[in-house]
């Protein structure tokens, strides 16, 4: 892979990791959070979701571009996986963390789903005169459906599991970054090496 290739794979995914840390931390602490300061609980559930459906489509765009561009760094570093010792232990862990970002994001966006069709019901006048009553948009009242109220506890919770992963990946990153460094480099290729030479 050429070496411009490789620039836009590390943007691609640089990127992508941003919007997919950055949108869940300001979801937990910013949009949801702040959902309790509209005056009326019937409305805060449909302000909150509104937010969030505006905001899928570019998390989406995010976490693809991460993918994509992960996809073609791992592919140009596949030589480093084999000869540089950490390398294989360090993508191993950014997959596991990325694998369960990934689980966490999609869960989100199922309960996220029933909030969105528990305030449609709402807008329909299925659920009675008193709507979708919510404290914000993980916390329930004693007034919000169970099955409402049973997907804001668990959304309580991915809030911030969600940037806790995608966090660490970026952790991960950061320590794989310095081991491109010629020093690194040539620690982790002796070191892979003299296991080997012992062998013999």
């Amino acid at each position: 892979m050429s070496s411009q290739t490789n620039t836009v794979a590390k943007s691609l995914h640089d990127a992508g990791l941003a919007t997919w840390f950055g949108g869940s931390l300001f979801g937990a602490v910013g949009l949801n959070s702040a959902s309790a300061e509209v005056s009326d609980p019937t409305d805060r559930a449909r302000v909150v979701n509104a937010g969030w459906a505006r905001w899928t489509p570019v998390n989406f765009a995010g976490i693809a571009a991460h993918l994509l561009g992960g996809a073609q760094l791992l592919r140009a570093n596949k030589g480093r996986l084999m000869s540089q010792q950490g390398v294989g232990t360090a993508t191993g862990i950014k997959l596991a963390l990325t694998v369960g970002a990934l689980g966490a994001t999609a869960y989100s966006r199922v309960l996220g789903q029933k909030m969105m069709d528990a305030e449609a019901q709402r807008e329909q006048g299925t659920l009675g005169p008193d709507g979708l009553p919510v404290g914000d948009a993980t916390t329930p009242t004693s007034g919000t459906p169970e099955e409402a109220a049973q997907a804001q506890k668990q959304l309580k919770i991915l809030q911030y599991l969600i940037p806790v992963l995608t966090g660490g990946i970026l952790v991960v990153n950061a320590r794989m970054d310095e081991q491109y460094r010629p020093t690194e480099v040539a620690r982790g290729v002796v070191g892979r090496l003299i296991p080997d030479v012992l062998q013999r």
